[in-house]
Parts: structure tokens; C-alpha cells; sequence
């Protein structure tokens, strides 16, 4: 049985750790989180490559392949 955490749980969770996100009374929760999450794997992705390359620095390069990835 999949368990989830009420809406105005998340709400309040986005709320708090993204203050500059607005959320309209309508709007779908799970699509922000969905978006949130993809960044966040995108970031780690594109970390990886840039350790890979033994670079210190993000690189345009490193976030492109790290998107053909995900």
C-alpha cells in the first residue's frame, strides 16, 4: 500500500524551503515536487560529470550531458 503525505503537508513543506515559489489554491503540488526533484537529480548528475573530469567548475558541458541522462 503506497503511502503519501497530505497535500497541505507539502504545502507547507514548499512554503518553508522555498519561499520565493508561489503556489496558486489550485495548483498541483505533485508537479512542483516533480520539478524540484528533477533539479535536484539534475545537479547531482551534472556534480558527477564534473568530478569525472576532474574540473572544480560546473560546466555547461557537464548539465547538457547530465540532462541527456535523466
Amino acid at each position: 500500500m503506497r503511502r503519501t503525505a497530505p497535500r497541505s503537508t507539502l504545502r507547507k513543506i514548499i512554503k518553508k524551503h522555498k519561499p520565493q515559489l508561489r503556489l496558486a489554491a489550485n495548483a498541483d503540488l505533485l508537479v512542483h515536487l516533480n520539478f524540484l526533484l528533477f533539479l535536484h537529480r539534475l545537479a547531482e548528475e551534472a556534480r558527477t560529470n564534473a568530478f569525472e573530469n576532474k574540473s572544480k567548475i560546473i560546466k555547461p558541458e557537464h548539465i547538457i550531458s547530465a540532462a541527456k541522462v535523466l
